[in-house]
């Protein structure tokens, strides 16, 4: 291959960039992928110009030009933000993933693994010995610890717990003890305590002796002796009022306090409606044990979104995108095994109903239309229902209202849309003898699956909240499997009736 014409490639991935209108994480994926690719044509362009005379040279020169391209790639990673590398890593092929990881720096390994999603982040664990993994993460605090403490082999986690101090220990201890979707078990133990009794000057001195103030520091918490909860000082009130006024006079009493035990979602609810910061945590006896702060309650609604988005489909567990094949289908294959027998009931509802079809072979052609907007009208219910109940708006105070609200709606969109699928199946069957009965037919059959899909719609993500389970868990299959099945059985069942 001619060099001159290579040389003119690689003039073209050096220009590779993401458009300006590209937020930065993938903008940084955009140049990887541009250094990846621009290395594998320069070493692609020095291995095929062999040396027959001097292949010790030829083999030095590949292996500085491996080096050179490597020295790039780790450079443009040290300049990148930790959850833009995670991003980058998550977004890669497996052998490109697990080369970009080699070249990150092994003091950031851990604050890496902290930003990744569970499935890639268990991946790169898997790539690593016990040393690697202490290394990655002795630097990172207590609750970082027991946020990774799941994925990491015991005796790095044992390890670990032994380098702590005692009350660094303590702290790990706790983390570790709280179920991960608590609030415990996302809290933060890095907070500033002062007392009712000083001034607003000695606060300030007390301040200033700090290197940096915990992040999403908005307020300190006021604790007495034995650090039993009082209250909080908001900064803002720290800085406008006189410096010789007590904390006492002006801290914040009606403060929103979270048990450890909490739900973390529901935490993150409350942090929304307020627009919190930073929220203290309180055990039992009234201590403060630390904070939940809005970085963390990000990240819960965050995956809480995730979570849900992957239910509906009937997704088992967050997949890597990367995965292999194995692994990515049998995640699929709960919901897609119930389909099946779904699928299955369906055909047999359309198999009662083969005398009918074949004296009316136009219900064939019609039935998967009543089947169809039905679907689409109970997906709107059932959306509208899970986001409700997870904002606990939905109570049993109010569900029946809401029932008789979504049947209302479905059967004024059922008279109105099925008139229009009625006069459309008309006019497709003028001069038939039957075409007025399949219109009368069309407007029936669609009012009714309307009405079903709003029942279901509502009924579904009520009982698998009652019963303990996530509200959208493969709720979109459920749907699917019920109007298909009743909307068959309904227009089929209308038209024995109708064409006896």
């Amino acid at each position: 291959m001619p060099v001159a014409e290579d040389n003119t490639n690689l003039m073209d991935l050096d220009a590779v960039s993401a458009p300006k209108d590209l937020d930065d994480a993938h903008r940084a994926l955009v140049e990887v992928q541009g250094l990846l690719r621009k290395q594998r044509v320069i070493e692609s362009v020095v291995h095929n110009q062999q040396s027959p005379v001097n292949p010790e040279r030829q083999s030095l020169v590949e292996g500085l030009v491996h080096r050179q391209h490597l020295t790039e790639l780790s450079a443009k990673l040290d300049q990148l933000h930790p959850a833009d590398v995670a991003y980058v890593l998550e977004s890669l092929p497996l052998d490109e993933r697990m080369a970009v990881w080699d070249l990150v720096r092994s003091d950031r390994d851990g604050e890496i693994l902290l930003e990744l999603s569970d499935s890639v982040r268990e991946t790169l664990i898997r790539s690593m010995d016990s040393e690697e993994l202490f290394a990655a993460t002795e630097s990172l605090d207590a609750d970082e610890i027991a946020e990774l403490a799941p994925d990491l082999p015991r005796e790095v986690v044992e390890k670990l717990a032994s380098s702590l101090s005692l009350e660094e220990r303590e702290q790990l201890r706790a983390a570790m003890s709280y179920p991960e979707e608590s609030v415990g078990g996302r809290m933060d133990f890095e907070m500033v305590t002062i007392r009712d009794d000083v001034t607003l000057e000695v606060v300030l001195r007390y301040l200033r002796r700090f290197d940096e103030l915990p992040d999403q520091t908005d307020q300190v918490f006021v604790v007495d002796r034995l650090d039993h909860f009082q209250g909080s000082l908001p900064l803002d009130r720290l800085l406008v009022n006189e410096p010789e006024t007590l904390v006492s006079e002006v801290m914040n009493r009606e403060v929103l306090m979270l048990s450890p035990l909490d739900d973390a979602y529901e935490a993150a609810q409350a942090f929304e409606r307020y627009d919190l910061v930073s929220a203290p945590v309180i055990d039992p006896s009234g201590k403060l044990i630390g904070r939940l702060t809005v970085n963390e309650v990000v990240d819960v609604i965050r995956e809480e979104s995730e979570s849900d988005l992957l239910s509906t489909a009937g997704l088992r567990e967050e997949e890597d995108l990367f995965a292999s094949v194995w692994e990515s289908a049998k995640n699929r294959w709960l919901w897609l095994g119930v389909n099946l027998c779904t699928a299955f009931f369906a055909s047999r509802v359309i198999g009662t109903f083969e005398g009918t079809i074949s004296k009316v072979v136009a219900l064939a052609t019609l039935m998967p239309i009543v089947a169809g907007i039905a679907g689409n009208s109970g997906n709107q219910t059932m959306t509208l229902m899970i986001r409700s109940l997870a904002l606990g708006q939905v109570n049993g105070a109010n569900f029946r209202l809401l029932v008789r609200k979504e049947i209302s709606i479905a059967g004024l969109n059922g008279l109105m849309w099925g008139s229009v699928a009625g006069l459309i199946a008309y006019a497709l069957y003028y001069g038939s003898d039957n075409a007025w009965i399949l219109g009368l037919l069309m407007v029936l059959a669609v009012t009714l699956n309307l009405i079903v899909g709003a029942l279901i719609g509502v009924a579904v993500p009520m009982v698998l909240q009652r019963v303990g389970r996530d509200p959208a868990m493969g709720s979109s299959v459920l749907l699917t499997f019920t109007t298909d099945s009743m909307g068959f059985f309904i227009f089929l069942g209308l038209a024995t009736l109708f064409f006896r």
